[in-house]
């Protein structure tokens, strides 16, 4: 089942359960969906690589905005950034732990046989594909960096 499918039967389930804050980052969820649809001029579905990309999108943004409620002392407002967060996180892929995202960096970098610093564009390429919707892009970068150095 498509994404978007599953986000309108859910957003009904919400609105049926009166669950006002499930259905609030469901329906960011949708639209942001149909957004990307007519952003790139899809007319049909979207791919699951886009759709994890949008949710990536998504989360990053509520982590921002969280951050920033946070260091101005408006609680209210965080709490509703971090419980949008907490329904877009569900329905990305499982995100792999350090160990497990560093494990396939080297495995990368002895695949390729990158030596150094120089070689990083190429790793993060190669680890940016193989990890896509399973790890922050940050954390590969950092892990990568930390590797080739």
């Amino acid at each position: 089942m498509a994404l978007q499918e599953k986000i309108d039967q859910d957003i009904k389930s919400a609105m049926l359960a009166k669950d006002n804050t499930r259905l609030r980052g469901l329906r960011a969820i949708k639209a942001a969906i149909l957004l990307a649809k007519t952003e790139k001029g899809h007319a049909e579905a979207l791919t699951e690589e886009t759709e994890i990309k949008v949710l990536q999108k998504l989360a990053k943004q509520r982590k921002e905005s969280a951050d920033i409620y946070k260091q101005q002392n408006r609680d209210d407002l965080y709490r509703i950034e971090i419980e949008e967060l907490e329904v877009i996180e569900g329905y990305m892929p499982k995100q792999l732990g350090r160990e497990e995202i560093e494990s396939i960096v080297k495995q990368l970098i002895a695949d390729t046989g990158a030596s150094g610093i120089k070689d990083m564009g190429k790793i993060m390429g190669l680890a940016n594909q193989k990890l896509a919707g399973q790890a922050n892009g940050k954390t590969i970068s950092e892990i990568a960096r930390a590797l080739l150095a």
